[in-house]
């Protein structure tokens, strides 16, 4: 689903900016990613996220996903500005990736897995395209912090099949994803990599 107005301005600010790089940075000691990868981040946003992963990673390629045109159209503006790291800007939903079996080396998701309405189609999508060994980074947030009685008067979120830790757990599993040590929770979300088995 589409962001609303206020979760475009935190997307497109300095401050969420910042927290990117910081959780790149996390990202990158966390879990392995040889250079020469090819590379996937769903819900591109503006596209700050693949540009990190273009630095911190030294990818093939970034392939980046964004089911909003406007926000696609923000990314392509950004890549004229990035190193010489070929960038694939596509329309498209998480819940039903347009790629084949075992395309990806790492897939990226910066806060976007909440937005699904089904959200456990999006993990297992995810996993779909991971190639064996491949790593999905992640930065995921629960209830609390979006459908709060504040927030949810004024982000725009799917209310039905929401998921806490346990749920998000279980679903990594579930899709054949190994959830690595290092990560970080708390009962606002969770940041941390998962190594697909087979």
């Amino acid at each position: 689903m589409k962001v609303s107005f206020l979760e475009r301005l935190w997307v497109n600010s300095p401050v969420r900016k910042f927290v990117q790089w910081q959780e790149a940075r996390f990202f990158k000691n966390i879990g392995s990613l040889a250079p020469g990868g090819k590379c996937l981040e769903i819900g591109c946003g503006c596209g700050v996220g693949a540009q990190l992963i273009s630095r911190s990673f030294s990818p093939a390629s970034v392939h980046a996903l964004d089911i909003d045109m406007d926000m696609l159209l923000a990314a392509k503006r950004k890549s004229t500005s990035w190193e010489n790291v070929p960038l694939h800007l596509m329309a498209g939903d998480a819940q039903e990736l347009p790629f084949p079996d075992r395309t990806f080396d790492a897939v990226f998701n910066y806060g976007i897995i909440h937005h699904l309405e089904n959200w456990q189609k999006g993990v297992t999508e995810i996993a779909r395209v991971l190639k064996k060994g491949a790593v999905f980074y992640f930065e995921e947030i629960y209830p609390p912090l979006y459908a709060n009685p504040l927030f949810i008067r004024i982000l725009d979120h799917p209310r039905e099949n929401r998921f806490y830790s346990p749920e998000y757990r279980g679903a990594l599993a579930t899709s054949g994803l190994r959830l690595l040590d290092g990560y970080k929770e708390s009962r606002f979300g969770i940041l941390g990599a998962a190594v697909k088995n087979s």
